[in-house]
């Protein structure tokens, strides 16, 4: 691999010599003799060598050192003087270099060095490289490491700095502004101003003034000039959430700003030019808007370029205890409460729900707890009404009770049902009467197979709730339906 050295010492013959000595390593070396030269070249192009002189005739070079470390920190910088100091070598170090050199100096002892700090880069960029590929727990606002999560921030990575329009699609409560805010932090928009509008919150009458802004006596109550989002948004982004929403007539006037860049005031008749990126957002699906007319297909196709879609949090696996632990910890301190944790029983409650309302139902219920309550744990008993009929966690015979009279009271049993129901009517009956009665003797697998699906039918389909009911873990089924598979292969 062949690297690059920008190589800045003012003598003619010393900068010829050195070049000389790092070429023969194979390394690219660019030689200038000025500090104002060097910066100008950083400017230009990052080397992965920085070999720099600290006496230069225009400045210090330990102050180009301190710029370099500001704005370029991945560069390897080796120090050369002819006026050695332990002080100015600690200060040399302190700012940032790697080693310093003081002349004369060889082109051996210049190779060890050259060689130690092309090492030392190399084993910083693999650990770079290890740690982003590690799954991120916290993304710009986000908690989570779950693969749909994972998904999203890869997506918002790549297009951070691209002007295309982004859509976000995701239920109500999934973090869809927290998603378009991080891609505007993300890019190279992120110190331009962020502007937001709920197209769902704002009058019909007033929405078009909230985006353009309008002139003085555009309409009663106009008393002044007013800047909407878009002048405000000027070089940075807007996120228009709810985009569905928004009235057909205006939708036309959206379109065109986006097409040109260019808009009036409501009253006014100046044409002013901004340059945004469009964000938008919605929770329904934008498609079925269009066919039923609601949404102008041209502005769908403006906006949907690269379209993001945002799990649910039943989806997300183990993300609702990593959202709620740090929920729990935030609120706590907020309130003055000493709140530290869940207990077991509280943990599978919030896996086993369903989490309609989502991240905003989540904080909302996880506010409501800390607010109402003080202890160091969170107990089943604490939660609120949605998640009541999971309070009481239940044993293995309590929940085969509970699945045998629920099964009797559908009106259409599948072979699956039946079976369970022989199954768990007899388990109950041992349980209950201890009796040595012999049962019928079939494989270990089919028996567990036939009460894990029981249970999931019980539960309609909802895998996590059976699973926390059966006093398991959701992986654990899908496991052994799996190995169910396999063993059925064999039987066969």
């Amino acid at each position: 691999m062949n690297y690059s050295a920008l190589l800045v010492e003012d003598s003619m013959s010393l900068g010829a010599l050195y070049t000389e000595y790092l070429r023969a390593e194979d390394i690219n070396v660019t030689h200038v003799h000025y500090g104002a030269d060097a910066l100008k070249e950083l400017s230009n192009w990052q080397p992965d060598l920085l070999i720099l002189d600290i006496k230069l005739p225009d400045m210090s070079g330990l102050d180009i050192l301190k710029q370099v470390q500001q704005s370029h920190p991945h560069i390897s910088t080796i120090m050369i003087t002819a006026h050695g100091s332990i002080d100015i070598a600690i200060d040399a170090m302190r700012s940032g270099a790697f080693d310093f050199l003081v002349k004369p100096f060889d082109a051996k002892r210049l190779s060890i060095t050259v060689r130690n700090a092309l090492k030392q880069k190399q084993l910083l960029e693999l650990v770079t490289q290890y740690e982003n590929s590690l799954p991120k727990g916290h993304y710009q606002g986000f908690i989570g490491d779950s693969l749909a999560m994972q998904s999203v921030y890869k997506t918002i990575d790549c297009v951070a700095n691209s002007k295309a329009s982004v859509f976000i699609m995701g239920e109500s409560g999934t973090g869809k502004e927290v998603c378009a805010q991080a891609i505007h932090q993300v890019g190279n928009r992120a110190d331009k101003p962020f502007i937001a509008l709920n197209c769902a919150s704002i009058p019909k009458e007033l929405i078009e003034s909230e985006i353009f802004g309008h002139c003085k006596g555009a309409f009663t109550g106009a008393h002044n000039n007013r800047d909407g989002a878009a002048t405000r948004a000027d070089g940075g982004t807007l996120f228009l959430d709810e985009i569905c929403e928004m009235d057909l007539e205006l939708q036309s006037k959206l379109l065109r700003f986006i097409q040109t860049g260019t808009f009036q005031r409501v009253g006014g008749s100046k044409e002013e030019h901004v340059d945004i990126r469009f964000i938008s957002a919605t929770n329904r699906e934008p498609w079925e808007e269009v066919k039923l007319g609601h949404f102008r297909e041209d502005l769908f196709y403006r906006l949907h370029v690269i379209p993001i879609e945002l799990p649910p949090l039943r989806a997300r696996g183990n993300d609702v205890l990593l959202l709620a632990k740090q929920l729990l910890k935030t609120y706590s301190k907020e309130e003055g409460k000493k709140f530290i944790d869940f207990n077991p029983q509280a943990a599978a409650m919030l896996q086993a729900y369903d989490w309609p309302g989502n991240v905003r139902q989540l904080q909302n219920v996880i506010r409501q707890i800390v607010v109402l309550n003080d202890a160091s744990h969170v107990e089943p008993s604490m939660f609120p009404a949605p998640l009541k009929p999971l309070a009481q966690p239940q044993t293995k015979v309590q929940l085969q009770t509970k699945m045998q009279v629920e099964t009797t009271k559908l009106d259409i049993d599948t072979p699956v049902q039946v079976a369970s129901r022989e199954l768990l009517s007899e388990s109950t009956q041992e349980a209950h009467t201890h009796t040595a009665e012999q049962q019928r003797i079939q494989p270990l697998w089919l028996t567990e197979k036939q009460t894990i699906e029981g249970a999931i039918a019980l539960c309609d389909g909802n895998v996590p709730k059976a699973a926390a009911l059966l006093d398991i873990s959701p992986s654990t089924i899908y496991r052994k339906r799996m190995t169910w598979e396999e063993q059925a292969e064999r039987s066969s």
